[in-house]
This record gives C-alpha cells, structure tokens and sequence, in this order.
C-alpha cells in the first residue's frame, strides 16, 4: 500500500462544511488534504443545489444571526478575491401572522447585532409586492441586504481558491476509522493511506453511515423536494428586486424569485422521510408537486399553472433539534465531527469554518449547544 505525505489536517468531505473548514484551517499555516467522494458539490452532496438563501432572521437565536452576519462578510470577500457574483441580493422577506413570537424575536435580534432591516405593514408589502398574496399575513420583516447564494459555484469557489492556498484535493473515498485512542492514518478506497495530525469529519448525510454507533441514532438524514416554475414570457415581476427571496416559518415554505434564468424557487422546510444519500432515488413525487402548487395558489396565484421546469431531491441532516455538531470523536482524541446543517446551515459555513479552525487549535471557546452531549434522540426542532 502506498503512502501519500503526512498533512497537518486532513479534512473529510467537501461541502461548504468542509470546504471552509479546509479553507480557514490552510490560512492557519497549516499544510491540509481535503477529500470527497464524489466531488466537490456534487449532485448528492447537501451543498450541491442552485441557490440557497443567506439571511440574518433567526427568532431569538443570536449565536446563529452572529454566525450569519459573520458569514456574509467572508462570502463578500470570497467574491471580491474570486471576482465571482456568488451572491444574488434578493433581499430576503420574513411574512408574519398578527402576534408572531418567532418574528417578533427576530426583530429584537436584528436590533441587537445591528443589521439593516425593516418592519413592513400589510399595507405598505401590498404596495411593494402586488405579485404576492399575503391573505394571513399581517406585517413582515425585510432584510435588504440579505439574498441568495449561488450554492454549488460557491462551494467549488471554496475549494478552487483553498487549492490555489495550497490545500491538496483528492477526489477519493476514505474508509470508516477503525480501533480508537489516537488515529494515525485514514484507508482510501483507491488504495493509499492519509497520514495526518488531525482528522476532520465533515460529510454531512454521510456522517451517521460513517460513524453508526456514534451517529446513527443522533443525525436523521430526511428527503427534501425543491421546485423550479416558469415564469411568464418578458414578466420581470418574478425576478429581484422587484420580488425577494420569502419565507413563511409558520407553513415552513420558502421561495427564490427568479434568479439566473432557473425560475421561480418554492420548497416546502418540513422535514421528509428517510432518505439514503447514496442509493436514494433523486426523483420527485406527485403529491409534493401537489403540496407546492397549493402554496403557489395562497402565495403567488399568478403561478400556479406555471409550467415546472425542473425539480431537485436534496436531503437535510438534522441534529435532533437543528443545532450544529462541532465536537470531537468520544473515540478518538484527533478527529472530530463537523456537520448537522439541519436545513439551514450552509449560509454559515465561512463562521463554522474560523470555528473549527478555533476550537481545534484551542483558540476559541467550545460553544456547549455545539457538542455531542448536547444532541438527542428524539427530534424536536428548534432551530430554523
């Protein structure tokens, strides 16, 4: 069996998890490999979609609206120094009931950290956008430097400037860790073997399959469908800025507007059945086409016979209440386990990159709602 060189770090998977934790980890000094199965934001992975949206709002849940707000500068500058558009500003509109206690907390937060944002009347979005209709929805909150990112170009910006840095990249599968204590080397399906200081874990879905006994009962893999619906011919209604990224926690919907020529998003956040990222079939079924085009009919009645132009199956990994896992192996003293995105983490991955690059080294303080012992076995989201 060959041996490739012994690297400092060596980092598991390359979503936008893994990506910036290899990114921020090289910026240390030091030397990392940085390995993925199928490939960088590729088509399985939790980080390979189109567009997903990066907003500040997070009810009274200030660690993660800090983790945002620090976020969007490090994607700003991945633009400026890739001199990529990686970020659509959309703005991003929170619709809310009369007496909304998730909207309300945000409200407060948003004051606290000092974002921008705007609290709209039922009036005052019927003037702005008469292409929605808000029938329950009373007020809203609009962030107007918030937007969507261009999800899968983002990532494998991450690794192109991470590679440029000086990271290694392998396109290769790593094989479960085997024994415990002190973990030497990691066995590549190709044949060779990793040598490194640490090892770094962070391959979303795949995390409960890797580590089962640690994992299995703790991370829930779900099957999530996305729709694309075209938009009318020469009708820029549908398409920033005159219509924003929105959200609706309560019926747990979300939609893009027509960014890139993708038409118009909608996905509904429940979390769905099982789902296996390997083997799953990645193909959508009729009764959730059904359930989007209901919510087209109470949201935007315009397009509710629009033509779908094309639909993805993606998955979430959810921690039993959506907080993130950053947090050593309880059976190896140099690996940890990053990952637990829950639906909304990959806006966050340039802070959760500078994290594990902190924690690890011992630079930053270990955040609790962040550690194994604080993840469950009965699944009762928290965090949206």
């Amino acid at each position: 069996m060959s041996t490739r060189p012994t690297f400092d770090f060596a980092v598991v998977g390359a979503g936008v998890f893994g990506a910036w934790a290899a990114y921020q980890l090289q910026l240390t000094g030091a030397s990392v490999v940085l390995i993925d199965q199928y490939g960088a934001a590729n088509s399985r992975a939790s980080s390979g979609g189109e567009t997903r949206v990066i907003r500040l709002g997070y009810g009274a849940d200030e660690i993660y609206s800090r983790s945002a707000q620090r976020s969007f500068r490090l994607w700003q500058e991945l633009c400026e120094l890739t001199r990529q558009s990686l970020f659509q500003r959309t703005g991003v509109l929170w619709l809310a009931r009369e007496e909304d206690p998730y909207s309300i907390n945000t409200l407060a937060t948003l004051a606290r950290i000092g974002a921008v944002f705007h609290k709209l009347t039922r009036p005052e979005l019927e003037q702005r956008y008469s292409q929605i209709l808000f029938d329950q929805i009373t007020w809203a909150i609009f962030e107007p430097e918030s937007g969507v990112l261009m999800a899968r170009q983002a990532v494998r910006a991450v690794v192109k400037q991470a590679q440029i840095n000086g990271i290694t990249y392998l396109h290769d599968s790593v094989l479960p860790p085997k024994d415990s204590g002190r973990l030497q080397s990691l066995a590549l399906v190709g044949g060779s073997k990793i040598l490194a200081g640490t090892f770094v874990f962070a391959c979303g879905p795949w995390l409960p399959k890797v580590f089962p006994d640690v994992l299995g009962k703790l991370i829930q893999v779900t099957r999530q469908e996305e729709f694309f619906f075209g938009v009318p011919a020469g009708d820029s209604r549908f398409e920033p800025p005159h219509m924003p990224a929105w959200i609706d926690f309560t019926d747990l919907v979300y939609s893009v507007p027509d960014v890139a020529g993708r038409g118009l998003k909608i996905a509904i956040d429940a979390h769905g059945a099982e789902f296996d990222p390997d083997a799953g079939e990645r193909v959508i079924t009729k009764e959730g086409l059904a359930a989007v085009r209901q919510h087209l009919a109470q949201r935007v009645p315009a397009l509710v016979d629009a033509p779908l132009l094309e639909a993805r199956v993606c998955q979430y990994e959810n921690t039993s209440n959506g907080d993130f896992l950053i947090d050593r192996h309880p059976a190896w003293e140099n690996l940890w386990l990053v990952g637990g995105g829950s639906g909304h983490g990959f806006k966050h991955g340039p802070a959760v990159g500078e994290y594990v690059a902190g924690v690890i080294s011992g630079k930053a303080q270990a955040e609790p709602r962040f550690t194994l012992a604080g993840k469950g076995r009965q699944h009762r989201r928290q965090v949206f």
